[in-house]
């Protein structure tokens, strides 16, 4: 940990965060050892990492669509890591905890199909389509380690709270050959209800932007990309509340549909 992050306020406090996604509680938000500084919150996610011992198999990128933006009080994207226990195919089962206020995202997902060696010089969108190995729906299950849920909590917060992951749900994955993802549409039930629905134009204005954010960010840290890493790229269909006992399926029409049950509590 103390090759991680230089204090050790900041090692008790990745610690307490992957207990809290480990166990299933929350953090006060109020507490005086937060990170001060973007740095500082992303070394706080990477000692959770760390911690965790579980291997990385992408990341996923959040705050993409104004809404996303307003909520959490920033004005820019952030990255978290995707653990591989974390992430799987659907349909899915998966258990959420109350107190973290668990919420669903119907995204678009790439697959890369080789290594994305960082670089000094910025990456372009034709470098980025490139390496494109496949294009997927996913679900992604959102909630916050800090009490009170997600509203409000920055930047920073959010960043070292792991983006606020709690799981990916992938569906089929298929070739990527240009469709645009812009004018595509993505649909949420819940329990049989329409809840969300959106465009990929949602993320950035489209989702490759988003990829092409991320591989750059990833560079400008000096972290490579990996073949077989998948990039989930932010809501198309807007922020859902779940509960325990809940259904919920995302429609990505010729992409297929994504379907989560959340376990009942007993």
């Amino acid at each position: 940990m103390n090759a991680v992050l230089s204090g050790d306020v900041l090692s008790d406090l990745a610690y307490e965060l992957w207990e809290a996604r480990r166990l299933g509680h929350t953090l006060e938000a109020t507490r005086s050892d937060l990170p001060k500084t973007i740095l500082e919150a992303y070394e706080v996610q990477e000692a959770i990492v760390e911690l965790s011992g579980l291997p990385r198999c992408g990341y996923k990128v959040g705050s993409t669509s104004k809404e996303a933006q307003r909520l959490l009080s920033t004005d820019e994207p952030g990255m978290g890591v995707l653990l591989a226990p974390f992430v799987q195919e659907s349909p899915a089962r998966i258990k959420i905890s109350p107190e973290q206020m668990p919420a669903v995202e119907g995204e678009f997902a790439f697959r890369l199909g080789r290594d994305l060696p960082w670089r000094a010089e910025q990456h372009s969108l034709a470098e980025v389509v490139d390496v494109i190995d496949g294009v997927a729906g996913v679900i992604e299950v959102v909630g916050t380690r800090f009490s009170g849920g997600l509203e409000g909590k920055g930047r920073l917060l959010t960043t070292a709270d792991g983006g606020v992951n709690i799981a990916l749900v992938t569906g089929n994955w298929h070739e990527f050959s240009g469709q645009n993802l812009r004018e595509h549409g993505v649909t949420m039930t819940v329990n049989g209800q329409l809840r969300g629905r959106g465009t990929g134009s949602r993320a950035l204005g489209d989702p490759l932007n988003v990829l092409l954010w991320l591989v750059n960010h990833q560079s400008n840290r000096r972290a490579d990309l990996k073949a077989g890493e998948i990039v989930a790229t932010g809501t198309c269909t807007g922020l859902d509340p779940v509960h325990a006992g809940d259904v919920v399926q995302a429609d990505f029409g010729i992409f297929g549909s994504v379907v989560v049950e959340f376990e009942k509590n007993t």
